[in-house]
């Protein structure tokens, strides 16, 4: 019975501490930035930073950033999701 209780009591302080430990996790990256050269599009930044098909990078980079045209300024920060 007291094996049982010990057991018991210490997968609690175990899971106590799992818990309370810090961990990396997949929202915890740092996100990228962009300083926005003459030249640059959301389309080529794009291609740049995500494989495949740029219209998701495009639009992952818009939405991001606040952006309502596809019109960037030189010097402008971006940030590149993940």
């Amino acid at each position: 019975m007291f094996a049982q209780r010990s057991i018991v009591l210490l997968a609690g302080v175990l899971a106590v501490l799992g818990l309370a430990t810090a961990r990396p996790s997949s929202g915890a990256r740092v996100e990228a930035t962009h300083v926005v050269r003459a030249g640059d599009t959301l389309w080529t930044i794009a291609e740049s930073r995500y494989g495949g098909d740029p219209r998701a990078g495009v639009w992952r980079i818009s939405e991001r950033n606040g952006l309502a045209g596809g019109t960037l300024v030189p010097g402008t920060v971006l940030y590149l999701p993940p």
